[in-house]
């Protein structure tokens, strides 16, 4: 990383996916095998079930890693039967995945909701991710840090456009990026999301206006995490 001059971001969304045996499995696998970089941020976003096990066994470890949600409540603490406030997750976590497309699609999440569940973290000091689907989606105020992830790149394949599941450009990724950065101020932090893994993710990070990947299904298996982190290790 001696090239850059900037923090490089690799966020591990494992959607719904792991049992607790499997979460500990992977942090004991992908922990001691990271080495300690102040500019490299590396994040895991495991499931509820599996967030407080995970936090312990990386605190344990002394890895370096940050742990995250891939959601959370547009309410505080209080009468709001199966939400995830985050008042209660600040206690476990740096940073929380908001306005996922396939939260958009399948939970009917709009961005006006986005926009209260980043409002939540922001005030509870969780650093708020926006993910971002083209260059006409808001970002709120005060957040500072987005996710590009094109809704044809993501391999779960929430349309049925010709490529889905492929990983965009990365230079049309930055150029994108670029747009955002105009937009909101240079100052905002773009990383990349959408089909991104060992084989493609060097080009992502290179360019001028992105500064991380947001991994799916690559992230699940540790060797492949592994290997990105490497990468990033030696830019």
């Amino acid at each position: 990383m001696a090239g850059l001059d900037k923090n490089i971001w690799v966020i591990a969304n494992w959607k719904s996916n792991k049992n607790i045996a499997e979460a500990l499995d992977w942090v004991a696998a992908v922990g001691p095998n990271l080495s300690k970089n102040e500019n490299l941020k590396i994040v895991v976003c495991p499931t509820f079930s599996t967030l407080s096990e995970v936090k312990k066994a990386i605190t344990v470890g002394n890895f370096p890693i940050l742990v995250g949600v891939q959601d959370l409540s547009p309410f505080g603490v209080g009468a709001y039967t199966g939400e995830e406030s985050a008042a209660l997750l600040s206690q476990l976590v740096d940073l929380a995945i908001l306005g996922h497309s396939e939260r958009k699609k399948n939970f009917k999440e709009d961005d006006e909701m986005v926009a209260k569940k980043a409002e939540q973290a922001i005030d509870n000091k969780i650093i708020p991710l926006i993910c971002v689907q083209d260059e006409g989606t808001p970002v709120p105020k005060g957040c500072t840090m987005i996710a590009y992830e094109p809704i044809w790149a993501i391999s779960t394949g929430l349309t049925n456009t010709p490529g889905a599941g492929r990983a965009d450009m990365p230079e049309d990724a930055n150029k994108i990026a670029g747009i955002f950065k105009q937009k909101y101020g240079q100052e905002l932090e773009v990383i990349y999301g959408g089909s991104v893994d060992s084989s493609n993710i060097k080009g992502f990070i290179t360019g001028d206006n992105i500064c991380g990947v947001l991994v799916g299904n690559a992230s699940l298996d540790a060797e492949e995490f592994i290997k990105i982190c490497k990468i990033m290790e030696q830019i």
